[in-house]
């Protein structure tokens, strides 16, 4: 329900009240209370200042500073706030200037001046004009009673879907049911003015999915209520659009609650995730089924440009740079999460020529780096895919090599299919044995001929070059915490060792694998 100023002085607890300033602005809306515990105006702005609140103070420490008083009155009307309550206030002609009602009359914010009573508290004011807000004397009529009568209408309506449909039009509302995975299962949609997506952007944004209650959003004007719910034991979450900006906080939970009911009623089942059974089925390696279910996911072969794996990011920070990365490239993030862990794809737009997929491949390994630079996340992409059946060969070899390749790389956050593809390699090798991983072990047996501390001191740098520092001797120097000539030094004993030039083309592919199978021979035993 609607509460205004106006309603608000009706109440028992201004009974004796006097109006004093904003006459003309009696209709502005109250949606909510709270206390002005400064008079700082920075601080009034930055954390007082808000839309339809009613605001109340003592004007305490500024009582004899009308320029202040001026100033904090200024602040609340430009930021919307609906009025504000002085306490404990004997005359208005002694503590409020001429100047500073008349301010208050030109920006337009009621001033409302409570009785002398000392057993009148700042709780009086809250309890009553909330539960006026929350629970008011029509609580719902409409809303509340229209929607019960079209949703237990069994014998117009067929099902759940039906008869919410008709409640939603009627009472001018809407209604998104999402999975756990934010992916929209049920739309009722009677009013287009911003996208499911933009409303998605800002809930996950608000971490709508840690909220145990309602919390309401305002998504470019439009205010959406959202909450979770829970459907045959399964968690989901729920979104209700009040097109209007007719009903409290009070009535959306209420009727929220009634829909949630009505769902038990119906028996209704959501529809399956389309879009996370289409991950998952390239996670398992059903591509037939995820040929299947790419129509039903509104997903084009062609359109996937990277599969990944992380975790870490799945946190506000992280949320932020998916959703700017979203809307500055262009590009669409369908994922799935599975505690700490995200599976997903990053998606092209239609229509858009081979030299722009090369931009959004190069883009998508731009987000992944900015992902890491949180220490705490691994992500593991293959960037550059060949529709389904690329995409779920990509998700093959990130399941079969992620929890080896830290390993191998520990230095590393983010894994390209270059190094998932070498220890994958180095994986079938180690599970082989025999001649193959014979000749490559072999090609590091030249240091065992070195005297023992000589020779362990000279594989570790190599290892280091070679697999962490990606052969710059700056790097190793850092990594190891010696000097570079002390590097360049060992570098050129290795050279002497090994009888090659370590960095040569045909010798660096052999001496990689060589390196990895040795650290992988540390997992492994």
């Amino acid at each position: 329900m609607k509460v205004t100023v106006k309603d608000c002085l009706d109440l028992e607890v201004f009974k004796n009240a006097r109006l004093v300033a904003g006459r003309k602005k009696l209709e502005t809306r109250v949606r909510t209370v709270s206390v002005l515990e400064t008079t700082e105006v920075d601080e009034v702005r930055s954390y007082f200042a808000h839309d339809s609140e009613m605001v109340l103070s003592g004007f305490f420490h500024s009582r004899a500073d009308e320029g202040k008083q001026i100033e904090i009155v200024r602040t609340l009307a430009k930021a919307g706030t609906a009025a504000l309550v002085l306490f404990y206030v004997e005359a208005p002609e002694l503590d409020l200037k001429k100047e500073v009602l008349a301010t208050a009359d030109r920006v337009g914010l009621p001033i409302i001046i409570m009785p002398n009573d000392k057993d009148l508290k700042y709780a009086d004011v809250i309890k009553q004009v909330l539960e006026d807000i929350l629970y008011g004397d029509n609580f719902g009529n409409r809303l509340i009673s229209n929607t019960i009568f079209h949703l237990l209408n069994f014998e117009k309506h067929s099902n759940f879907q039906s008869a919410v449909r008709e409640a939603a039009i009627n009472n001018d509302f809407q209604l998104i049911l999402l999975s756990e995975d934010f992916n929209p299962i049920l739309s009722i949609e009677t009013r287009h003015k911003v996208t499911i997506q933009d409303a998605i952007n800002l809930g996950r944004e608000r971490d709508v999915e840690r909220s145990a209650v309602y919390t309401m959003i305002d998504v470019n004007g439009v205010l959406t209520y959202w909450g979770p719910v829970n459907i045959s034991g399964e968690k989901y979450f729920m979104f209700i659009v009040d097109n209007e900006d007719s009903y409290s906080a009070g009535e959306i939970t209420k009727l929220a609650e009634i829909i949630e009911l009505a769902m038990g009623m119906w028996k209704y089942t959501p529809e399956r995730d389309a879009r996370a059974e289409f991950i998952k089925a390239l996670r398992r390696g059903n591509k037939s089924l995820a040929y299947t279910l790419k129509e039903e996911a509104g997903i084009e072969s062609e359109s996937i440009l990277s599969v990944f794996f992380a975790r870490g990011i799945e946190n506000e920070e992280g949320y932020k740079i998916l959703m700017n990365f979203e809307k500055e490239k262009d590009l669409g993030i369908m994922k799935i999460t599975e505690g700490e862990e995200t599976y997903g794809m990053i998606l092209n737009k239609k229509g858009q020529g081979e030299d722009m997929k090369s931009a959004k491949r190069a883009c998508c390994i731009g987000l992944f780096n900015k992902l890491k630079e949180d220490k705490t996340v691994r992500i593991f992409h293959v960037t550059g895919i060949d529709g389904i059946e690329g995409a779920a060969d990509a998700y093959r070899l990130i399941s079969e090599s992620w929890g080896f390749v830290q390993n191998v790389f520990p230095y590393k956050r983010v894994f390209t299919k270059y190094e998932l593809a070498l220890v994958s390699n180095c994986i079938n090798i180690q599970l082989q044995g025999g001649y193959v991983k014979k000749n490559y072990i072999e090609l590091l047996e030249p240091f065992k001929e070195a005297k023992e501390n000589k020779g362990r001191q000279l594989l570790e740098t190599l290892e280091t070059f070679v697999l962490d520092a990606g052969m710059n001797s700056a790097k190793t120097s850092e990594f190891m915490g010696i000097h570079t000539n002390t590097v360049q030094y060992r570098l050129k004993k290795i050279n002497e060792v090994l009888d090659v030039e370590i960095t040569g083309n045909r010798v660096i592919p052999g001496l990689t694998i060589a390196l990895a199978l040795k650290r992988l021979e540390r997992v492994v035993h």
